[in-house]
């Protein structure tokens, strides 16, 4: 496959992964930005913007962190490249760049939300209406990976599609846990921090898994299912197991690199216990997980991507 091809098969589901990622991220916000004794510190807010490194650029065009703002910047904005707008755009434009190489379907997907989302962008979105838009975000999503697991024949189109998918998942998790995990894990206030652990795992879809996997809520639970258990489709684990199937299934010598990489990041997620997370410290370990997906990212773009 040529690397121009596979660049954008790769972009095209990194890009919906990330609107759907930050449709999730504003949902739980809006839910905890309503309950006043829960968010008085504005830190839920806050957190989106923290997540996505915007926090510099938003401050210089909106100057106010507020529900409505953060509505505008992340779900409309077009010179905010991380907004579902921008994300859907150059999902769309990579679509159009492969059009011949993916079925009718997978196109149609996109190009449907992409017209969808422009109407809804001149229409406006007021807090009332955010969690329909949410939703159709999700659905949509859904759809695109539906269509793409369907009508895809199993080969290199298929895997560089997957592949984007999970990495930029792989990162996202990361990032959420973060940002949040120290910040709830130190809040003094019981009933407050039940609701944002709640909160937590509802913005990478674990909600339920986590009420069938254990019997109470807690920091450790939390993180062993986020980071070292793959019955979660959003854990690193379950994203590194992935991962690591399809570079297996990439045929050639030129991904070497990455599949090393990539196994050795997932065998210390198998292998690895929690109490050996605690032990190095939470951020710590999240810290060096963001550093090797990053490695790991970099050496998949020079292995397979760059036009030579």
């Amino acid at each position: 496959m040529l690397s121009r091809t596979a660049s954008e098969l790769y972009w095209m589901s990194r890009h919906l992964e990330r609107a759907e990622n930050t449709a999730r991220m504003l949902d739980v916000t809006q839910t905890m930005s309503l309950m006043p004794s829960i968010d008085a510190d504005h830190s839920e807010l806050v957190a989106p913007l923290t997540i996505s490194g915007t926090h510099e650029p938003f401050l210089a065009r909106y100057g106010q962190v507020n529900m409505e703002n953060l509505l505008q910047f992340f779900c409309f904005d077009e010179e905010n490249p991380s907004s579902i707008f921008s994300c859907l755009r150059m999902a769309r434009d990579n679509a159009h760049a492969v059009r011949g190489k993916i079925p009718g379907e997978v196109w149609e997907s996109i190009n449907a939300a992409w017209i969808e989302i422009r109407r809804r962008r001149q229409a406006g979105l007021s807090s009332g209406q955010a969690q329909e838009f949410f939703d159709w975000i999700k659905e949509r999503s859904h759809q695109f990976r539906g269509a793409t697991y369907g009508t895809i024949m199993r080969g290199d189109v298929l895997w560089f599609l997957r592949l984007g998918t999970f990495i930029e998942r792989a990162d996202n998790t990361a990032r959420i846990l973060t940002v949040k995990y120290q910040v709830i894990r130190e809040d003094e206030d019981s009933v407050r921090e039940f609701y944002r652990w709640n909160a937590l795992l509802r913005s990478v879809g674990a909600y339920e898994a986590h009420q069938t996997l254990y019997k109470t809520l807690s920091h450790a639970s939390i993180a062993e299912l986020l980071l070292l258990r793959n019955e979660v489709p959003r854990s690193l684990r379950a994203c590194l197991d992935e991962m690591e199937h399809i570079l297996a299934q990439i045929e050639g010598n030129a991904g070497q690199t990455p599949r090393r990489l990539t196994t050795i990041l997932n065998a210390h997620l198998t292998y690895g216990a929690i109490d050996d997370v605690f032990a190095l410290g939470m951020q710590a370990y999240l810290r060096d997980f963001l550093s090797d997906i990053g490695a790991i990212g970099q050496s998949i773009h020079a292995a397979y991507l760059e036009v030579l």
